[in-house]
């Protein structure tokens, strides 16, 4: 029975959550059809809340951490893989209540895998990971309830995190007058690298002083933050405009009225990508790998070593993390 390296979550009788490596078995894995071998995981904001336990993330002890993973097949039970298919997993259950992707195996249900879609790399697909996935799929809700560049601009917040910088690197591909909502003002020329016809900061906006309808700016928004900029994109946006609500790093409770949907069409998408279907799934990644692959993803990109990935959580929970951060576990 092989043994591989792991980053393990556990929690102690205190309730104190404790992460670090170790080594486990394979008999210790989860229940699963497909034995994949981890050539890339990724690193967001879920992940670095659950390995620090600032966040009610895992919801089972112990996990192995990481929601994403690409690798090449090694064993399946599930007859669409077979030996030596690159794949990837991302969400569902993994790494919060099945063993993730920080390890040097993971053993997974069938249902869970996507096939590397030609286009891509593995570690492309971590780039990418959860993060480019809820993006792509933010933009297809979107545009799927009418939003199109001749509209009028669209707005991205949190424009510097993961999704984020994506989306926005997504958005003006597609040809998208894009204008970024970011609280660092150091981030402005990087953001206008990636695609941003505009740069606004946060603190230019009052968000005390927000009215129940204010001037129509915005065809379409994607809101990675909640809260109050959630209330303030609501109540600024253009008739019929459409807004992705993705994140809720702001807050959760949204304090607007009605007025905004009834009077002007306004359309609020929440998008989880956390159980979305097979299909659906594959139909997204596969416009990762084309239309919607972003043009900037090896500048949106920083690589770090699996013996690194302790040092790395505390980034992002200060908030000082950028783009995407990509974690190399095993060798192509």
């Amino acid at each position: 029975m092989q043994e591989f390296r792991a980053f393990l979550i556990e929690q102690d009788a205190a309730r104190q959550v404790r992460a670090g490596f170790t080594r486990l078995r394979e008999d210790q894995l989860d229940a699963g059809d497909v034995l994949i071998r981890v050539i890339y995981s990724s690193i967001n904001y879920k992940d670095a809340l659950a390995a620090t336990g600032q966040g009610r993330i895992v919801r089972r002890f112990p996990c192995v951490g990481g929601i994403d993973l690409a690798g090449i097949v090694e064993r399946s039970a599930a007859p669409r893989f077979k030996p030596g298919d690159p794949v990837l997993a991302t969400s569902y259950d993994i790494g919060v209540a099945h063993h993730g992707g920080y390890a040097e195996l993971a053993l997974v249900p069938g249902g869970w895998v996507v096939p590397l879609p030609e286009g891509l790399n593995l570690r492309q697909s971590m780039a990418l990971g959860t993060a480019g996935f809820t993006a792509a799929f933010g933009v297809q809700r979107m545009e799927l309830n009418g939003l199109k560049p001749e509209n009028g601009p669209v707005l991205v917040n949190g424009a510097t995190g993961g999704v984020g910088s994506l989306a926005v690197d997504m958005l003006a591909r597609r040809g998208y007058e894009v204008v970024a909502l970011t609280g660092k003002a150091a981030e402005t020329e990087w953001l206008r690298e990636l695609g941003a016809t505009r740069v606004m900061l946060r603190n230019e906006i009052d968000f005390s002083q927000i009215k129940p309808m204010d001037k129509g700016l915005w065809a379409g928004a994607i809101d990675n933050l909640g809260g109050d900029v959630l209330a303030w994109l609501a109540s600024t946006m253009k008739p019929w405009g459409t807004i992705a609500s993705i994140g809720l790093a702001a807050g959760t409770q949204l304090n607007t009225t009605v007025m905004p949907f009834i009077l002007r069409g306004v359309s609020l998408l929440g998008v989880d990508s956390g159980y979305v279907g097979a299909a659906l799934r594959e139909q997204v990644w596969a416009r990762l790998a084309s239309d919607l692959k972003p043009a900037h993803l090896d500048a949106l990109t920083r690589e770090v070593p699996f013996e690194s990935l302790p040092e790395e959580f505390g980034k992002f929970i200060a908030g000082q993390a950028r783009g995407r951060t990509v974690v190399r576990i095993g060798q192509d």
